[in-house]
């Protein structure tokens, strides 16, 4: 009897203990996966997107911040410092407007607003302190009107303070007599005497305007008041 050696382990898979070469089996293969059509092929369908999340609500109120803060800075890029702001009795509309064109064009001083131009719709006293503050200059016409009007009076008071109490606006109130119906000097209020009114009647007004009207002074208080602003702006934003 023929000696049996010692049996091997088939280190071949189970597929080769048939028959079957390696070769013939991932030709086999290679032939199922060409055979599959490209559905066979996707075995589960693709996730679909889902719906993007919510954006939080200290996203919204960043966003709505950001859009509030650009709005304000178009506004502020919007808004003029001006040269000069002339507070009239409501009478004197008309002569206020000449006063202003005799200024702008004639001088060059501008821009220049009078306060009937003002916004409507707001407070008296708002467009009060916009004008007085947001100008170089502020021009009180001195009529016979302007002793009549009691918010004439007040418009003068609240201007005097305020260049009292704010040092960037000392010298900033400028008392006016007009061509027509000038306020005689005996009838001034007393705390208007003490200020070097503009006469235009008096040969030397083109010589007043020049040295009051500086352009030097007009940047410093310009600077300072985009200054204020800006720091206004950002303590409300905090």
């Amino acid at each position: 009897m023929m000696g049996v050696g010692k049996s091997k382990i088939d280190p071949c898979p189970l597929s080769l203990s048939w028959g079957k070469s390696p070769g013939v089996e991932m030709s086999q293969r290679r032939q199922k996966s060409a055979s599959k059509t490209p559905d066979d092929l996707s075995l589960c369908p693709l996730a679909e997107p889902g719906p993007a999340a919510p954006a939080s609500a200290g996203e919204h109120e960043g966003a709505e911040g950001r859009g509030d803060m650009s709005e304000k800075e178009d506004e502020d890029e919007d808004e003029v410092f001006l040269k000069f702001v002339i507070l009239h009795a409501e009478d004197d509309t008309d002569e206020a407007l000449r006063v202003q064109n005799v200024l702008e064009n004639d001088f060059g001083i501008k821009p220049g607003i009078i306060f009937a131009e003002m916004p409507c719709g707001r407070q008296h006293l708002q467009n009060l302190d916009d004008a007085v503050n947001g100008s170089a200059w502020t021009i009180l016409l001195l009529t016979e009107n302007f002793l009549r009007d009691t918010w004439c009076k007040f418009q003068f008071y609240t201007s005097l303070m305020n260049s009292v109490n704010r040092q960037h606006k000392y010298n900033s109130v400028i008392p006016l007599r007009p061509l027509h119906k000038p306020l005689p000097r005996d009838r001034t209020p007393f705390a208007l005497r003490t200020i070097n009114a503009l006469e235009e009647k008096s040969r030397g007004f083109p010589t007043q305007v020049e040295r009051i009207f500086q352009e030097s002074v007009y940047q410093i208080q310009q600077t300072l008041w985009k200054e204020s602003r800006s720091s206004g702006r950002h303590q409300a934003l905090s």
